[in-house]
């Protein structure tokens, strides 16, 4: 497997700032895996900014380019470095969020705002748009999908242009006056 790596992975091989976790056995594997891991990109930097891209990491561990392979499931491991703003997005596949060290706010659509820690949990269930934020902590998160594999998450803004344009082409039937 060819080892690709990302803005994201030199940050999470210094991150200092998880403080102490329930999990820092599985976060310190997460930290040695990111070295020889396939970093993964979802967006362009015209959706979501270099900065972003820059920063944020996500490499898999069951699924396309992971380690395991899974007809069920997909894992990834998620890294947000402090002071940094996922931004709403949404897919086809239900994922559920475990953290395993740091903190973020994760807001979904429908629901009150949550600040997660280590050993929390959150479930996103299927095309339910949703954001997260780092402050001053870092976020690393075991992230699980299941069901819908083949399509990649997208920006909520532009799941809903495609909508639109969708009802707009939708034929008209015109009416003889």
């Amino acid at each position: 497997m060819e080892v690709v790596h990302k803005g994201a992975t030199a940050l999470l091989q210094r991150e200092g700032g998880f403080g102490s976790s329930a999990l820092a056995d599985l976060q310190a594997a997460v930290v040695a895996a990111g070295q020889v891991a396939q970093w993964r990109e979802h967006y362009r930097a015209e959706e979501v900014g270099q900065d972003f891209l820059d920063r944020f990491g996500c490499y898999p561990i069951i699924g396309e380019g992971g380690p395991y392979s899974s007809a069920a499931l997909r894992a990834w491991i998620v890294y947000m470095p402090p002071h940094l703003y996922y931004p709403w997005h949404e897919h086809q596949a239900a994922e559920l969020y475990l953290i395993i060290s740091g903190s973020a706010v994760f807001r979904k659509e429908g629901s009150a705002d949550v600040t997660l820690r280590s050993g929390d949990t959150v479930f996103h269930g299927r095309n339910q748009p949703h954001a997260t934020e780092t402050g001053a902590d870092p976020v690393l998160c075991l992230v699980l999908w299941r069901d819908d594999f083949e399509h990649a998450p997208m920006l909520s803004d532009l799941v809903k242009l495609q909508r639109d344009r969708a009802q707009l082409a939708l034929p008209r039937v015109l009416t003889a006056q």
